[in-house]
């Protein structure tokens, strides 16, 4: 079962609040902190979070309004501004200084946001958000809502059925993964459930619409991979964010879609520990 803490952390007006966190902690050696996208939980690093922890004390944690995590306090958004400090605040209380972090999607763009503060020791970004043109934003958000739409609508002893079976699975996760056939059909109901149920989905999504990433990152290692075959966040995107973070390492990710922690477990876990790894 994973575990869950409560903290305070700073609010941009100055003021502390608290809220509670979960996340799944295993292994030893170097923190890594590992952050899901949006209407994701946790569970989307399962299938690499062993490897990882043979060789990292891996922290997978629920963003907030996510998974099983509360949401934010009913006065603060869910933008960079407000999450950022709430992630370092959880760091901190569960013991982990500067960890080495690592996001898929709005978890990359998270990450580098924490990268460009310097409260991480090294950034890997997986399709991280923030590096869009204003139409690829609008028709990644437009599918986002798509998906969160189809998740409310369906009956959960619907989603269940369908879960079974490698059509059904490709109807229900074929925009995020190459691969859905691969992803189990409890984890394939857990994640509908969870983008179903995720109380921060709409208030992140809305602190996005602005939101692109143009801050050079130059004292820290930073590695950028990108699917081949993602459907969510174009791959040409990772060029642009080549260009604008010059010394970023630009890994890619053959046959791999928008989540490629299920679609090839084993060069994920590579590029995440050589994205991890010091001297």
């Amino acid at each position: 079962m994973p575990a869950r803490i409560a903290f305070e952390f700073e609010t941009p007006r100055g003021e502390r609040r608290t809220t509670s966190l979960a996340y799944e902690r295993r292994g030893r050696g170097e923190p890594l902190l590992l952050l899901h996208g949006i209407g994701h939980h946790w569970q989307a690093w399962e299938p690499v979070l062993d490897i990882l922890a043979t060789e990292r004390d891996v922290v997978a944690v629920d963003l907030p309004g996510f998974g099983a995590s509360d949401g934010l306090p009913q006065d603060c958004a869910y933008d960079l501004a407000t999450v950022v400090p709430v992630l370092t605040a959880f760091c901190a209380a569960v013991g982990i200084d500067r960890p080495h972090v690592a996001g898929n999607s709005l978890g990359g763009l998270l990450a580098l946001q924490l990268g460009s503060e310097k409260a991480v020791r090294s950034v890997t970004a997986l399709s991280p958000a923030g590096f869009w043109s204003e139409s690829e934003r609008r028709y990644a958000f437009g599918t986002l809502r798509a998906m969160r739409g189809a998740a409310l609508s369906l009956p959960v002893p619907l989603i269940d059925r369908l879960s079974r079976t490698p059509a059904g699975r490709t109807v229900l996760t074929s925009t995020i993964y190459a691969r859905p056939g691969r992803r189990s059909p409890e984890a394939v109901a857990a994640e509908t459930l969870a983008l179903r149920e995720a109380t921060g989905f709409h208030q992140t999504l809305a602190a996005g619409r602005s939101v692109l990433f143009r801050s050079d990152i130059p004292s820290l290692p930073v590695t950028v991979a990108w699917g081949t075959r993602d459907r969510l966040l174009l791959r040409r995107q990772g060029v642009r964010a080549k260009r604008v973070l010059p010394d970023v390492r630009l890994v890619r990710l053959p046959g791999c879609g928008h989540v490629p922690m299920n679609d090839d477990p084993a060069l994920v876990a590579r590029v995440l520990l050589d994205g991890s790894a010091t001297g």
